[in-house]
């Protein structure tokens, strides 16, 4: 991309980005930690339930010393009805290494963030913008979106190695100049005082957000994107409704064999007019959940870990 070009993309997403900037409760901080717990409900979840929930859990959980030293049972069922129970078990996980590690507060390096528990590149980026106002490459979809409309337009199958210069080319740089001190990659010159990285991909976000309601969406033209599999009816439907069950009894100072877990479960099976399960499906499913650390067995009963 030419330099003209270049300005001229960048100046064409900070207006669009003003005029549709969304005053989301996570942009009015910087604490590290409620970035990240924002970063990973957005993930697959609509912006509206996000803003609830994220709420919710800091009340719950307003600390990541608190997260951290919470019980399994009560970080799932916190979770509940955000879908994908192992991002829960991830930010526990998270929270534990950040207080043993760091002291309770997250590192600002890429490569730090990256090694702990379920922090991709994406959700490393997304924190290092808009806790740390440091520049990277931060590429999930909304800004996919943005760069693949305008910069590739009628062309399928794009991979992220040529989105990734392009996203690195119009990030401007943080206070420590054009250049990110973690890693050395250059960045764009700042065009003014307002012109950081946080408030660059706010803008990139917000502008995608609107692309993908009035145009065909662009991210679909990614390599990258993946139709998210149906969910009712599926193994992960089942998982989740096992992992229901356990918090539900365990609520109420009980615990599930496999059989009442089978009754259970092909109740809701039923229910949905879907055929019933056999127990040894049931016992595959609760190998499954104990090996990754959501329930364990003792004396022929099944807990939340």
């Amino acid at each position: 991309m030419s330099s003209s070009n270049l300005d001229a993309f960048r100046s064409l997403v900070r207006t669009e980005g003003a005029r549709l900037y969304r005053d989301l409760p996570w942009r009015q901080t910087r604490d590290a930690y409620e970035i990240w717990l924002s970063e990973v409900m957005l993930q697959q979840t609509q912006v509206a339930r996000v803003q609830t929930r994220w709420q919710e859990w800091l009340d719950r959980f307003p600390s990541v010393f608190s997260l951290a030293e919470a019980s399994t049972a009560d970080v799932l069922a916190a979770w509940q009805g955000m879908g994908y129970n192992r991002r829960a078990l991830a930010l526990k996980a998270t929270a534990e290494e950040v207080v043993r590690a760091y002291d309770g507060v997250f590192p600002a390096g890429t490569k730090e963030l990256v090694a702990l528990p379920g922090i991709g590149p994406a959700t490393a980026q997304g924190i290092r913008a808009f806790a740390y106002d440091l520049p990277g490459v931060y590429l999930e979809t909304n800004v996919r979106t943005v760069v693949l409309h305008h910069l590739f337009p009628d062309v399928p199958s794009v991979p992220d190695k040529e989105l990734v210069p392009l996203v690195q080319a119009t990030c401007p740089a943080g206070e420590g100049g054009c250049a990110d001190a973690n890693t050395g990659t250059p960045f764009a010159e700042p065009q003014d005082e307002a012109d950081t990285p946080r408030s660059w991909y706010y803008a990139m976000l917000d502008y995608g957000a609107y692309l993908k309601k009035t145009v065909p969406n662009p991210s679909r033209r990614a390599k990258a994107y993946t139709r998210q599999s149906k969910f009712e009816g599926s193994r992960r439907q089942k998982r989740a409704e096992v992992v229901r069950m356990l918090l539900t009894a365990q609520a109420a100072g009980e615990a599930l064999d496999a059989g009442a877990i089978l009754q259970g479960l092909n109740r809701v099976e039923r229910e949905a007019g879907r055929p019933a399960v056999e127990l040894e499906f049931v016992q595959s499913l609760l190998d499954d959940l104990q090996r990754e650390g959501f329930c364990r067995e003792a004396d022929g009963v099944w807990r939340i870990a």
